[in-house]
């Protein structure tokens, strides 16, 4: 009996030291599993994380390289701008040569096989949809729009910028064998740089590249670079003696009930304008288009209309890009007529083929507008023109983070309360109309709704 005991426990204790065996086995190969897979993981994670930062210096590196290219031209851009303004100032006689300026312009386009030049459209359809951006389209902005100013046409400059920072960035990209979305954050980061070293705004001018081109939809993958391209050009243009647009506001009443309602009133009407402002460009191009078909005779009568609209005024106030309307507005001298006379202008003007650009008047449109109504309300004519600025520039942009950016840098932050509650109320009651007919709106100003249409 105490042998067949002693038996039965050496075999079960064989079994115990089997399964102990086998356990032992098991958890050393999950041992070695989970080393295994957590070896990979790390590995997975320094090789993500690598290319993040590898991807980070490229953008930096880029971004300053763009800063510094665009930044200069745009710098040479402003000084030559100053310089054929000046000229033209202190020989207004030019003006009647600019039927020939127009030719010289559709001409200089058509040598260099651009007759369907689409303008600021195809730098922001290059960005969503791919489109062809040529290098060419830099010297042809450039020397059109000095042109066009030189001899009297109404128009601005950053539309000009936009154009030439944008196909520089891009070809920087091409240059690099950059991918098609790479190229797209280089057009942005040019358009920033010429936008900052144009206009002296570099806040507004590194979200704005991001902000129009899909109303709704920011490309954040380009927010590093518009930064320090923008930035570098704005350090550019200052050590060169460019001046940015700063206006003082000389008198900010005390923000309430009241004065919240009638500076939303001004908005809303604001809103209406650019409206209009919006309608009279496109409509100017169409009807021109419809009934000169021909280029150089489009441009050539176009001319001669700026012509007649400044005799019948008797100055040149309107011509130029309206700038030197700005100043007297803040100080309450603006006529009722100027905000309409300078959207006829603007719209004869670029509709007949002339360059340049849409947003210094839509500027000089809302100022002197602004100014109008402040004085009809009995409030700050200063606060009212720079209310008025803003609110038509967001409501033809759609782009309202970039217009509060820019009211605080152009007029600082003091007036905050007012332009907040102008910019909201000019993005909602201007509808889906734009100045650029390429610019999507992704989503409904009213309700949460993705609609993804261009703007009217």
């Amino acid at each position: 009996m105490l042998r067949f005991t002693q038996r039965k426990i050496g075999a079960a204790n064989a079994k115990n030291k089997d399964f102990c065996r086998s356990l032992y086995i098991w958890e050393r190969g999950l041992r070695d599993t989970m080393t295994d897979a957590t070896k990979e993981l790390i590995k997975h994670k320094i090789r993500h994380n690598l290319q993040r930062a590898k991807t980070s210096v490229k953008w930096v590196v880029f971004a300053v390289i763009s800063g510094i290219t665009v930044g200069l031209v745009g710098t040479a851009f402003y000084f030559c701008m100053a310089g054929v303004t000046g000229l033209r100032g202190e020989h207004p006689w030019l003006i009647w040569f600019l039927p020939v300026g127009g030719l010289c312009i559709v001409g200089a386009y058509h040598l260099l096989h651009d007759e369907r030049d689409a303008g600021t459209n195809l730098v922001i359809s290059s960005i969503h949809s791919g489109d062809k951006l040529p290098l060419r389209m830099a010297p042809l902005i450039f020397v059109s729009t000095l042109i066009t100013h030189l001899l009297g046409g109404s128009s601005g400059r950053e539309g000009a910028a936009l154009q030439l920072g944008g196909s520089i960035g891009n070809e920087i990209g091409k240059l690099f064998r950059f991918d098609e979305k790479d190229k797209h954050i280089m057009t942005m980061c040019g358009m920033s740089a010429a936008f900052s070293a144009l206009f002296g705004t570099p806040m507004a001018a590194a979200i704005f590249s991001m902000e129009v081109v899909s109303v709704g939809i920011m490309y954040y993958a380009a927010l590093v670079p518009c930064v320090i391209s923008a930035l570098i050009a704005h350090g550019i243009a200052g050590y060169f003696g460019a001046e940015a647009e700063i206006f003082l506001l000389s008198q900010i009443p005390e923000f309430g009930v009241g004065s919240a309602v009638r500076i939303s009133l001004l908005a809303a009407l604001c809103a209406l304008v650019s409206i209009l402002f919006c309608i009279l460009l496109h409509g100017s191009e169409y009807l021109y288009k419809r009934f000169l078909s021909n280029p150089y005779i489009r441009s050539f009568v176009g001319g001669a209309v700026v012509i007649l609209l400044t005799l019948l005024v008797g100055d040149q106030r309107y011509n130029g890009s309206g700038i030197g309307l700005i100043e007297p507005s803040m100080e309450g001298e603006a006529a009722p007529e100027m905000f309409l006379l300078k959207m006829l202008f603007t719209a004869a003007t670029l509709g007949a083929g002339f360059k340049g650009g849409e947003i210094v008047p839509s500027f000089c449109i809302g100022g002197t507008f602004g100014c109008v109504m402040g004085k009809l309300m009995g409030f700050s004519p200063s606060l009212c023109t720079a209310v008025g600025m803003t609110a038509v520039f967001c409501g033809v942009t759609n782009c309202p983070i970039s217009s509060l950016l820019i009211s605080f840098e152009m007029f600082g932050y003091e007036g905050m309360p007012y332009f907040l509650l102008t910019i909201a109320f000019s993005y909602m009651l201007s509808g889906y109309f734009g100045l650029y007919h390429s610019q999507k709106i992704m989503y409904s100003k009213f309700k949460t709704n993705y609609i993804n249409k261009k703007a009217v």
